[in-house]
C-alpha cells in the first residue's frame, strides 16, 4: 500500500469515528489512552491512563523536553519534535528525529505526524499561541493522546514535572529535583523576607508583545509575580485580571516603577545567543522614548532589564538568585547568582553555559 492510499484512508476512518468520539469527548472531559494501573491529570484535567510508560512520543516545545532532561527521562522515546529543537549542542538527541511543526505555536504537519505513530504529543496546556483543544479534538479519535503541560507557571511548575516524573516512572529525581529547589527558594526567602513594604522595588513586568503594540504587562496570575515577589518586589500590575494584559502608558507612567523588566523571548538572547543586532539596546532607547518615559524611575536610574527566554520556563527557579540581586544588589551580593544557571546548564543539558541572558539599560 503506498503512502498515498495510507493517507486517504486514514482520513476516511478518520470520518467514520470522529462524530461518536467527539461525541463522547464532548460528554466527559476526561480521556484515557488504554485501561492500566497508572493515572495522570495534564493542566486542562484531562485523564490519561496507561500501564507502561510511553515509547513513542511527539514533543513540540522546548519546556517540556527539557523537564524530560532534568528528570533524566529516556529521551529514545520521542518519535517527533519541532523545529524549535534546532541546536545540536542543547539537543543533539533530537539530530535526526523527524521534525512534525516549525515551531510550538505553527500549525502540526498531520502527514508527518502520522508518519511517526505516536501515543502521546505533548502540547502547552494554556498559552494563547495554541489552541490545545482544537489540537485535542483532532488527534484524540485517531488514537493519539493529547497531554497538555505547561512549565511556565511558578505555581504550577511542581506539579506538572510531577504529571512527567509519573509518566516517565521519575518519582526519584522529580523528589530530588524538588529539593533543589527547596534549598534556592529557601535561601533568597531567608533575606528577602525580612525586607520591608517600603524597600521592596515596585516593578513593571511587560510581555514581548509590548514590542509591537501598546504595552502588554504581565499580572498577579503569571509566574512573574511569584519571582518578583520571591526575590524581594512588588509587582504594580499584580492585581490586574488575567496573565496578561493591555494597559495604557499613562498607567505605566503613574505607576513610576523603580525597575522595567521586559520578556526577551523575541530577542535572541540566551543559551549561544548574544544579541547580535543589538536589538537589545535599541529597544532600551525606544522605551525611552515612550511619551512621559523620561522622567520615570526606572529610565532616570538606568533599571531596566531584559531577560532571556530561559527565564520564563523550567529554569525560572535557578534564576531567582538573578533577579533577586538585580532588586537588592547589596544584600545579595554575596551570592554567585551566575553559578545557578551554570549549574542548571551543566546539570541538564551538559554544557557550559554561554550566551547573553540579561541586558541591562
Amino acid at each position: 500500500m503506498n503512502k498515498q492510499r495510507f493517507i486517504v484512508l486514514l482520513q476516511v476512518a478518520f470520518i467514520v469515528v470522529a462524530g461518536w468520539n467527539l461525541y463522547k469527548f464532548a460528554e466527559n472531559t476526561s480521556t484515557s489512552a488504554n485501561d492500566g494501573q497508572n493515572e495522570v491529570v495534564d493542566s486542562n484535567g484531562v485523564v490519561y491512563t496507561f500501564e507502561e510508560t510511553p515509547t513513542r512520543i511527539a514533543i513540540t516545545n522546548t519546556y517540556a523536553a527539557t523537564v524530560m532532561k532534568m528528570l533524566d527521562a529516556n529521551l529514545s522515546s520521542v518519535v517527533g519534535v519541532s523545529g524549535d529543537f534546532e541546536n545540536d549542542e542543547l539537543w543533539p538527541e533530537f539530530a535526526s528525529v523527524p521534525m512534525i511543526q516549525n515551531s510550538a505555536h505553527s500549525e502540526i504537519d498531520f502527514e508527518a505526524l502520522l508518519d511517526v505513530r505516536p501515543d502521546v504529543y505533548i502540547v502547552f496546556a494554556t498559552n494563547g499561541m495554541v489552541d490545545t483543544e482544537a489540537i485535542r479534538q483532532k488527534l484524540t479519535p485517531v488514537g493519539i493522546h493529547v497531554l497538555a503541560l505547561d512549565f511556565y507557571k511558578y505555581d504550577s511548575l511542581r506539579y506538572e514535572i510531577g504529571v512527567m516524573a509519573t509518566l516517565f516512572d521519575r518519582q526519584d529525581e522529580s523528589e530530588r529535583l524538588f529539593s533543589e529547589f527547596d534549598e534556592i527558594e529557601a535561601l533568597i526567602a531567608s533575606r528577602a523576607s525580612n525586607i520591608s513594604l517600603e524597600e521592596r522595588p515596585s516593578i513593571v513586568m511587560e510581555h514581548h508583545a509590548s514590542l509591537t503594540r501598546d504595552p502588554v504587562v504581565l499580572t498577579g496570575t503569571s509566574q512573574w509575580t511569584d519571582l518578583i515577589e520571591m526575590a524581594g518586589g512588588t509587582n504594580v500590575f499584580s492585581d490586574l485580571p488575567g496573565h496578561t494584559t493591555h494597559v495604557d502608558l499613562e498607567a505605566i507612567i503613574d505607576s513610576n516603577p523603580e525597575v522595567l523588566m521586559f520578556d526577551g523571548i523575541t530577542f535572541e538572547i540566551g543559551y549561544d545567543q548574544n544579541d547580535p543586532e543589538n536589538k537589545c539596546s535599541t529597544h532600551m532607547l525606544s522605551i525611552r522614548d515612550r511619551p512621559g518615559f523620561d522622567k520615570m524611575q526606572a529610565v532616570e536610574n538606568d533599571r531596566m532589564l531584559v531577560l532571556a527566554g530561559e527565564f520564563a520556563g523550567p529554569m525560572m527557579v535557578h534564576g531567582l538568585p538573578t533577579l533577586a540581586q538585580h532588586f537588592h544588589p547589596s544584600l545579595f551580593d554575596d551570592i554567585d547568582a551566575s553559578s545557578y544557571l551554570d549549574g542548571f546548564f551543566a546539570d541538564v543539558f551538559d554544557v557550559e553555559r554561554k550566551g547573553t541572558f540579561i541586558c541591562e539599560s
